[in-house]
């Protein structure tokens, strides 16, 4: 049964010695790669696409997505720990559910990073387009946003894909302390952001609070389906585990980098989205039949031609303050966005690149995708190609679009490394820990029901794509990774 072809533990950190990455990542570097990860497009475009979708009530949304992306990153946590090697959630999937359901997984999170990436490098455009704009360089409709967003191919999101793919292939070292400065950035602008916002938010922009109520299952709209969507705004901090194998002591410092990053992430996007909801209002663009137009379609995207209202921004924070009489500092609100969202790039297509890289080690993918470049010290094959991927999804398809079916990815992941570590709790109890999930027959299990839940609050259209995407990978897997794997061969990995 291809269900049970599962990968020792032993032989996975064996087999990374053999063709290992340069550590070189501490735990500063590390933290900030996840809160450069994370604080990206979710915070700075999605405020938009969740207040579309639940009002007000998006400050719900943005809780119930941290607390299970909290119940997640204890999970990650431990098992990062304990295999520190590339291909996060692939990696402990192969450890303990086998070798089908491993790929599944490394399949799914193109989904999480490339995808995700995508939707950041369009979240970027819609800000440096607003600036351009400002300036009386604004370039042509048709070239500023994608088919289904009221334009034809987005520049500005196609090029900046290009820049990140060739950093990359530099070097990591290279990339993480760009991104450092990049992160910085960003904060600076979130704490200017929360200073003007907050004191200036009012009552009144709360009503009504719930104008699409709570949502259904599949239905995509209302208070669940803005936590599905916004839940977007924390991935990235999984993105953390796939530099273990990169990372000076990495039992101790990759539970830093995800708690860590997440902790601080958190604290910033509740002040946010209450100074956003408070100083401005959010109300929804309704439809015909009473409830939120779609986001992501073109009925929304005429709809809001003529509409000034938040949900209908490419910038939204940059817009809350021109609308407070804070113009200047709304364009150094998205000056600072257009510089830093470029790490989120940078470490979306950085996580997918290592997830490739350990299926092609492990021989599930072609092996020429694990080359590893001779002066870089970087798997540049698979970097490249995954940078033509994103280049092409961000060039065509709206934000709200990419970041949902990104999200079916990611929670797919999430539910696989919950119960992992449930699992190796009962069949490797006695495997050292540096970090032991605080009660997880608590915490695994409200993982899998929140990541479970939250995929069944997307919109049908999200899901069926996903279960599309899953079929392909299976067909690609019985086709070539079933059958060149050592376990078909007879090879061993470590030889």
């Amino acid at each position: 049964m291809i269900f049970w072809r599962v990968k020792p533990l032993d032989q996975i950190l064996a087999t990374a010695e053999q063709k290992a990455l340069k550590r070189q990542l501490g735990p500063v570097q590390l933290t900030l790669l996840g809160i450069g990860a994370i604080i990206g497009t979710g915070i700075f475009v999605l405020t938009a696409e969740a207040g579309q979708k639940a009002g007000p009530g998006m400050m719900i949304a943005f809780v119930i997505a941290a607390v299970v992306c909290a119940l997640a990153a204890l999970a990650y946590a431990e098992l990062a720990a304990m295999v520190p090697v590339s291909g996060s959630a692939y990696t402990y999937t192969y450890a303990v559910l086998g070798e089908a359901l491993a790929w599944s997984v490394g399949w799914a999170l193109v989904l999480e990073y490339a995808v995700a990436a995508g939707a950041v490098a369009v979240g970027w455009s819609g800000y440096v387009n607003g600036l351009l704009a400002s300036a009386g360089y604004a370039l042509p409709a048709a070239l500023r946003t994608g088919i289904n967003d009221g334009g034809t191919f987005n520049l500005l999101a196609f090029l900046i894909s290009l820049v990140i793919t060739g950093l990359l292939v530099i070097g990591t070292s290279k990339s993480a302390w760009v991104n450092a400065v990049l992160v910085t950035i960003k904060i600076i602008a979130l704490t200017a952001f929360i200073i003007v916002a907050v004191p200036a938010a009012k009552d009144v922009n709360f009503q009504p609070f719930l104008p699409a109520g709570w949502g259904t299952p599949m239905g995509g709209m209302g208070v669940l389906g803005a936590a599905a969507s916004i839940f977007f705004a924390y991935v990235g901090f999984d993105a953390v585990s796939t530099a273990a194998e990169e990372t000076k002591n990495p039992n101790r410092n990759i539970p830093i980098g995800l708690i860590g990053s997440l902790a601080v992430c958190t604290i910033f996007y509740l002040l946010v989205g209450y100074g956003a909801v408070g100083a401005n209002g959010s109300q929804p663009v309704m439809g015909s039949n009473g409830m939120p137009l779609p986001t992501g379609s073109p009925e929304l995207a005429a709809a809001c031609q003529a509409s000034q209202e938040l949900v209908c921004s490419k910038e939204p924070l940059a817009a809350v303050l021109r609308g407070l009489g804070f113009a200047g500092l709304g364009n150094l609100i998205g000056l600072a966005a257009g510089l830093a969202l470029p790490s989120v790039i940078l470490m979306m297509i950085y996580g997918q690149t290592r997830i490739f890289f350990v299926m092609s080690r492990d021989r599930l993918l072609p092996e020429f995708l694990s080359r590893v470049h001779p002066r870089f010290h970087t798997p540049y094959v698979v970097t490249v190609i995954t940078g033509a991927v994103v280049t092409l999804a961000s060039a065509f398809f709206p934000v709200g679009q990419l970041a949902d079916v990104s999200n079916t990815g990611t929670l797919f992941a999430f539910m696989t490394v919950a119960v992992g570590v449930l699992i190796l709790r009962r069949t490797e109890p006695d495997r050292p820990r540096a970090f032991r999930t605080p009660g997880v027959w608590i915490v695994g299990p409200l993982a899998i029901f929140g990541s479970m839940y939250l995929f069944a609050s997307l919109s049908l259209f999200t899901q069926m794509l996903f279960v599309g995407w899953a079929v392909i990978g299976l067909v690609v897997y019985l086709s070539y990774g079933y059958r060149r794997s050592p376990f078909a061969t007879g090879e061993d990995l470590n030889g």
